[in-house]
């Protein structure tokens, strides 16, 4: 087995005692057993971008707030300095998450740091102590399959009363341990208040996992789930422990599109109006500019006559 130079340096450093095993190769990262202490743990050793798969990264990243100004404009402008930087917080932005996710109830591994491009956490396991697998290789009766759907509904509802929408949630980023689903594979996650397409994504987790577990329970598949939640947040009614009902009655209060159409133009003419303001404070500010050299100017001819 190959050990990567990044566990090589945790490894150096004492952070990590021994690596057991490669568990598995994904589209972003390479997951590791390892040995800290007494400690069984999992090691996701993140690829450079270039070797990355995932697609669509700037929709994820948008709503990603960045402190330093400098960094900010190193990663606008792609420069060498600035695609590290960015790299950074795509490593650092599951870390941040699962932190965030645990303190909230929400059934994710918890973390024990990011070092250098290798994300420490808790192997989850299943009753047996072998390692959880994931949802699309088990069977489950329609019972678990109702009770579970149910957990990861609730949980999708915690994550968004934190603000934040798992972007890439399927039966291929869920464990199943002795106690139920268990959420992995966060670095995508998005900001719900800063990111233009977090209800969508929001819509297709929650349909993905909905028609997973509608597999073996089919009633879950005439369920309004991703609706519902949704409209709580717009609401402003979303807590940790809403509770859901999967219904979701539609509106039939039609469009009001000549009032949108009114807000459009209002908002088209005030832009314009604004524009010519500051056309013409432009035009003021030159002119007020060019006195001083127009007196100065005057005043010499004066003295040579």
């Amino acid at each position: 087995m190959k050990v990567p130079k990044q566990l090589k340096a945790l490894i150096a450093d004492g952070l990590v005692d021994e690596v057991l095993r490669q568990l598995m190769s994904g589209k972003e990262a390479t997951l590791f057993v390892v040995r800290c202490g007494t400690e069984i743990r999992c090691a996701k050793v993140y690829k450079d971008a270039s070797q990355r798969s995932f697609k669509k990264a700037v929709q994820y990243r948008e709503g990603r707030h960045v402190r330093n100004s400098r960094r900010g404009r190193a990663m606008a402008k792609g420069s060498k300095f600035g695609k590290k930087e960015q790299e950074e917080i795509w490593q650092h932005a599951e870390e941040d998450a699962l932190y965030l996710l645990s303190r909230a109830g929400v059934r994710v591994p918890r973390p024990h740091g990011c070092f250098d491009g290798v994300l420490l956490m808790d192997l989850i396991t299943d009753a047996k102590g072998d390692v959880a697998p994931r949802l699309n290789d088990v069977t489950l009766t329609p019972d678990q399959a109702r009770k579970d759907h149910a957990t990861v509904m609730q949980d999708v509802v915690r994550m968004l009363s934190a603000g934040i929408v798992h972007g890439d949630l399927s039966e291929f980023n869920v464990l199943l341990d002795e106690s139920g689903p268990v959420i992995i594979d966060l670095p995508q996650a998005v900001n719900a208040a800063g990111n233009n397409n977090a209800r969508a994504m929001l819509t297709r987790d929650v349909m993905n996992m909905t028609n997973y577990y509608g597999r073996f329970a089919p009633d879950l598949l005439r369920s309004k789930y991703a609706k519902e939640i949704w409209a709580h947040y717009e609401a402003g009614t979303i807590t940790p422990d809403t509770k859901l009902t999967g219904r979701f009655k539609e509106s039939t209060k039609k469009a009001d599109v000549k009032g949108v159409l009114n807000e459009v133009k209002f908002a088209a003419t005030e832009n314009k109006e604004r524009q010519q303001r500051l056309r013409e404070r432009d035009q003021l500010e030159k002119e007020q500019h060019s006195e001083p050299s127009r007196s100065r100017k005057n005043g010499r001819n004066r003295r040579r006559r």
